[in-house]
């Protein structure tokens, strides 16, 4: 089967672009939020035959999602979906400044409209199932007794940091002008998998802004009251890594 060529437009439109944006952080957050709140644990397998796709399942699904809206949707806004992605690209000196805030209200809305998706999906389950997943924070970040493995404040911030920090230094080496064509979502996928196995445990891996905000309005409650850190830190990783690949490795100094 074959399928005819797409038009070559000179250029999208900021609508256009914005519009992209909002439909490649819907299915970020539709695909994470969705995995985990539907089959992470799925009821009926047991210890030696579990049905749920767990952590494992959860970081392929991010990185699946963020592959897959990369190719559909990178042609036309560059494939950004999370704020700390943008303002780290604007650091590195590869967007526009002046751009950064229509992209992040763009990824706002999209995040927003994707964990309501999933909401009303859960809301139809059987009974107590929504009830559940709001308790459980709505696959919401978190430190203290909201980690999933009980680790604090100092190591949601690090991680997020670090974690954010090396995103943006792969999407920015794999975007470069001197890399091999065509293959940049694979390993912006693939770098996104590995990070979530090693941050799910720990605050239930955030790196994107937008996607906390969204979890957190269902979450509610002390998910709110920890989102600010989830917004922060992912933004300093973000900023550390673009100024320093501007500086290290494209060879000229911040403006």
């Amino acid at each position: 089967m074959s399928y005819p060529d797409a038009p070559q437009p000179a250029s999208p439109s900021t609508a256009a672009k914005l519009v992209a944006e909002v439909a490649g952080t819907f299915l970020l957050v539709f695909g994470l939020v969705g995995t985990a709140t539907f089959s992470a644990v799925f009821p009926g397998g047991d210890s030696a035959n579990p049905l749920g796709v767990g952590f494992l399942g959860v970081a392929i699904a991010l990185g699946l999602t963020v592959t897959i809206g990369a190719y559909a949707f990178g042609p036309i806004s560059g494939g950004h979906f999370n704020p700390a992605v943008t303002l780290g690209l604007a650091a590195a000196g590869r967007f526009e400044w002046r751009e950064a805030i229509g992209y992040i209200v763009a990824q706002l809305v999209g995040a927003i409209l994707g964990a309501t998706a999933v909401f009303g999906l859960a809301s139809g389950g059987p009974k107590g199932f929504l009830d559940a997943a709001v308790a459980g924070g709505f696959v919401s970040n978190g430190f203290g007794e909201h980690s999933p493995g009980g680790f604090g404040l100092a190591s949601a911030i690090v991680i997020e940091v670090i974690i954010t920090a090396v995103f943006l230094f792969v999407i920015l080496g794999v975007t470069h002008a001197r890399a091999l064509a065509g293959f940049a979502p694979i390993a912006i996928g693939g770098t996104l998998t590995l990070l979530l196995l090693i941050a799910i445990p720990i605050d239930n891996a955030s790196i994107n802004p937008a996607r906390s905000i969204a979890t957190a309005i269902y979450g509610g409650g002390d998910w709110l009251a920890q989102v600010w850190v989830f917004i922060v830190f992912p933004i300093i990783g973000a900023l550390i890594a673009g100024f320093s690949f501007r500086l290290l490795f494209d060879g000229t100094k911040k403006a």
